[in-house]
Order: structure tokens, then sequence, then C-alpha cells
């Protein structure tokens, strides 16, 4: 079972992250800009819909919206000493890659039914240019079933943090952007779900037509 509420040990990790790795690098290696904070539910379920162009991405959003984020993670990971242990503490669970993994959808519900914030990338890959054009129907789906709204999250730069073969990341410019909360769909029939995935996609490439 899943505490109503971030464990203290996740809050610690999630803060001591955040304020001495993540949102340094973000505001001064990155030159991050974020927009839109007020519009963060700051407690009660959430689930928090992006796009995706790097692995530096979930920390990133999750430093911005002032809230701990649970996150899918292959499973290897967990696998990793040390690693796997942290990862989860922090609220990562573990999906097995190119297969529809009931346990990670059931962890998510769970993770919603205790009030947590839940991060899903709408395409579920990264694109070359941050721009989503085959959306999933997954998040809208997961949202339905815990009754979470849906709240729009664009990222805008993060695919050229990591380009060639360099060791370092690129310090490139970043900017997030965040959106207004979108209702959850009142159905799980692939009508509604679609309308609402499309309604989700619009919200953030509309925030990534905004540029830097």
């Amino acid at each position: 079972m899943f505490q109503s509420r971030e464990p203290l040990i996740s809050l610690m990790l999630y803060y001591a992250f955040k304020w001495f790795v993540v949102s340094p690098v973000l505001h001064t290696y990155f030159r991050g800009r974020i927009y839109g904070m007020e519009n963060v539910p700051r407690t009660g379920p959430l689930v928090i819909v992006s796009n995706h162009a790097s692995n530096f991405d979930p920390p990133i959003l999750s430093s911005c919206v002032c809230r701990p984020v649970a996150y899918m993670a292959k499973k290897e990971l967990f696998q990793i000493p040390i690693l796997g242990q942290a990862i989860e503490l922090y609220g990562a669970y573990p999906v097995s890659r190119g297969a529809a993994d009931r346990n990670a959808i059931r962890s998510a519900l769970k993770y919603l039914e205790g009030g947590w914030a839940i991060g899903l990338f709408l395409q579920g890959t990264r694109t070359p240019n941050g721009k989503i054009t085959d959306p999933k129907r997954g998040a809208v789906l997961i949202s339905a079933k815990a009754k979470a709204p849906l709240l729009p999250v664009c990222l805008w730069g993060t695919e050229a943090i990591k380009v060639g073969g360099g060791i370092l990341p690129r310090p490139v410019p970043v900017t997030i952007r965040i959106g207004n909360i979108i209702n959850h769909s009142q159905s799980t029939g692939k009508e509604e779900l679609d309308l609402v995935t499309q309604k989700c996609t619009a919200a953030i490439n509309d925030l990534h037509d905004l540029g830097r």
C-alpha cells in the first residue's frame, strides 16, 4: 500500500536532488525558464503529460512542478545496485518496455489513489524535435481509471542537450511551459480517450510553438 502522501524518505530525496543537483544545473548550466507554475495543483492525484526528447526530461520536469512525481522506468534499471533502490525510493516503478505492462499500470493507479502525481510521456518514446506526432492513449486511460486530472507540460530545447559523442551535456537553453488542467476522460471508450489525448497533444504542441 502506498501512503496517502509522499513518504518522508521520498520527500527528502526529492528536495535534496532538486535543490542541490537539478535546480542549479537547470537555472545556470541550461539557463532554464519556467512558465505556468501556478497551474500545478499542490495536492491530490495528478497525471502530468509531457513531450519527451531527452533522458534529462524526468528530473527537469519533476523539479519544475513543485511536488514529487512518480515515473515509469525500464525494469532493467531496478537491477542495478544502489541505483535501483534509489530510484524506487524516489517514486519510480518498473515497466517492461515494448509490452503492455499491467503491473506498471496497477502501480500508477496505486500512486494516484494515494494522492501522488505521476508523469507520463504522451508519445511514450523520445521524439527528435520535441513535438508530439503519434500520441498514445495510455496516459489518458490511466487518468480516466483514476479520475485524476491531466496537466500538460512542454519541455522545449531538451533534444539538443545530448548531441554527438561528448561526455558532458551541452549547455543549451531549456524552457518549461506548464499548461492548464485538462479534465479526465469520462469513460474508457476509445473515441473519448482519443478525443482527450488529442486535446493534450494540441496543448503541449501549442506550448512548444511558443519557443524560448
